[in-house]
């Protein structure tokens, strides 16, 4: 591998030694954004798929849409935990997680398409269901249990090992969940809904799901979203950087590999490790059921759409009005999340805001049916959770630098697969939830009201499941001060680093000036080859190279002092 990833072709494109506004952009938020748009969307309409176009809830499956998601996890998880093991013994020029981003772009773009080219998938008279369960099983856990795991274990340790500057950091995890934040609120909840909902459930004559026509639109939009993945993925890889792991690497002090037993005994002997985890594993379990069920809830517990002549584009507008009023918080949070974060402090702003939360969903019982009550409660949902979005990462990475300060190695590989397996096994246990739900209480697609048991499932996953998660995160949290060791940990990194370098024989030098040493050869070796290339040029076109010499470097002083030149540094 590491031979593989010394190709020049596939060195980032980020030289800067700090954090300029092109990461960010690029590498931190649209490249993530286009990465976790078929996920998000999966999370919101794959069980609605799976149950309306496919049938899986049809008495022909028996339990198998129960117990897929169910058993998957299992898969998902060993696959995120061994993702995060090869990650930490892992060390290219390319770093640490990034090569992972690369794998994974092309498994996920094939696991997507096979994900909607099941056999007889367009012809319901089909009942060939062994090979439609075999063909579901193995495409799910291709995308689920082999390609996510990949990058998004990968993705989720970007943020900690991107820099050691705490507001670049902080600046970096909030662009970071923006993205997620974006192509869940925006592109699931809003746009899709609104703009293709009705496409990707056609309605019928008589009312029901035309499931041979959805199940043709579905195929095209897998292809889509396929094309879409690949390309954020890759953007991803190359617009970002490990100066963490270069900083390790460019020490040169031999690296000890830590075997997984020894990262497993130093994270799960640390409080704050177990507070952290627990938080998220509960916080994303009620907000991956919340939103897994959303398009059930806006099918089936409205009066509106129940009585309307085309249900399915009446329920998609209600369903993109929650999005866009539970989204609009969000997108003024990735604004004030961390400057509030900053002043009230990480822990303390999650926990209000928390509580906050509790306050909506309390709300929203008031009348279940009610679309204006409900989404009010939904209101003060988002913008309770809004440290939540934008703050977990960083919380995250705070106790990854306690560790190391405490233990002398990192644990990132290790911990990003638990927070992987956090958020793609919960994202996948969620369905079965949801399923699980409106199975056993009597859900029926092909009805155009359901029974009142089955609106009960619909009302505890899309109300309840969330609050429960609320109340115990705000428990594990309550004792966290990580905080108040950073500058503390900073020091004994430093100090730990300067002694393996002084006992390996070695000089050290500050980071400062590694950061300011690497820029200078940077910027010089960048010169050289375009000096070179534009002789090149001139003596093949006939230039004088003095003269075009003399135009760039002109253009390149306006740029300089141009806003967007200072912008991008």
């Amino acid at each position: 591998m590491d031979k593989f990833f010394q190709n020049p072709a596939l060195k980032t494109k980020i030289n800067s030694s700090s954090v300029k506004i092109q990461e960010m952009l690029i590498g931190y938020f649209l490249a993530p954004l286009c990465a976790m748009m078929a996920n998000s969307i999966f999370s919101a309409y794959l069980t609605r798929y799976y149950a309306d176009v496919i049938g899986l809830t049809d008495k022909q499956f028996g339990i198998f849409s129960m117990a897929l998601p169910i058993v998957s996890t299992v898969f998902v998880i060993a696959g995120n935990i061994l993702v995060g093991q090869w990650i930490d013994n892992t060390r290219t020029p390319a770093g640490k997680a990034r090569p992972y981003l690369f794998l994974a772009a092309p498994i996920m773009a094939v696991a997507i398409i096979l994900l909607f080219m099941t056999p007889g998938g367009d012809n319901v008279q089909s009942t060939n269901y062994l090979m439609k369960m075999i063909w579901i099983a193995v495409s799910f856990n291709l995308f689920y249990a082999i390609g996510y795991p990949c990058y998004y274990t990968a993705h989720s340790s970007m943020v900690a090992l991107s820099t050691r500057n705490g507001g670049q950091r902080g600046l970096l995890a909030t662009l970071s969940n923006a993205s997620m934040v974006a192509a869940a609120g925006v592109g699931a909840s809003i746009l899709v809904p609104i703009l293709l909902q009705p496409i990707m459930f056609v309605t019928g004559a008589d009312g029901t799901i035309d499931r041979a026509a959805s199940y043709n639109n579905w195929r095209m939009l897998g292809i889509a979203l396929a094309v879409l993945t690949f390309l954020g993925i890759m953007l991803e890889y190359f617009f970002t950087r490990e100066r963490i792991t270069e900083e390790t690497m460019n020490l040169n002090v031999k690296e000890e590999k830590i075997p997984m037993r020894k990262h497993i005994e130093v994270c799960t002997k640390e409080k704050f490790w177990w507070m952290v985890v627990i938080y998220i594993l509960f916080f994303q379990m009620g907000q991956l059921v919340k939103n897994t069920s959303m398009s059930f809830y806006a099918r089936w517990m409205f009066d509106s759409v129940l009585s309307s002549s085309n249900p399915e584009a009446t329920s998609g507008a209600l369903m993109s009005t929650l999005g866009l009023v539970g989204g609009l918080p969000s997108a003024v949070g990735m604004v004030i999340a961390w400057p509030l974060a900053s002043k009230l402090g990480k822990k303390r702003a999650v926990v209000l805001g928390l509580i906050l939360s509790l306050i909506g969903g309390i709300v929203a019982f008031i009348n279940v049916h009610s679309f204006p009550i409900v989404t009010f409660g939904v209101v003060l949902k988002a913008v309770g959770i809004i440290p939540s979005q934008y703050v977990m990462v960083a919380i995250l990475s705070d106790v990854l630098d306690h560790l190391e300060a405490k233990n002398g190695f990192r644990s990132d590989g290790f911990t990003m697969s638990i927070y992987g397996a956090t958020m793609v096994g919960l994202a996948v246990l969620s369905m079965g939830i949801v399923n699980i739900f409106l199975s056993s209480m009597g859900y029926d697609a092909s009805l155009t009201t359901q029974p009142a048991s089955a609106q009960t499932g619909m009302v505890i996953a899309y109300l309840c499941m969330d609050m429960i998660g609320f109340v115990i995160s705000i428990a594990a949290l309550w004792g966290m001060n990580v905080e108040k060791y950073l500058d503390e940990d900073k020091e004994k990194i430093l100090e730990s680093q300067k002694a393996a370098v002084i006992a390996e024989g070695g000089t050290w030098i500050p980071p400062e000036e590694r950061e300011r040493m690497e820029t200078e050869k940077a910027e010089r070796e960048a010169e050289e080859e375009r000096i070179k290339e534009l002789k090149a040029k001139c003596a093949k076109q006939g230039l004088n190279f003095e003269e075009e010499n003399k135009k760039y470097l002109e253009a390149q002083e306006k740029r300089k002092n141009s806003l967007i030149g200072k912008l991008l540094g």
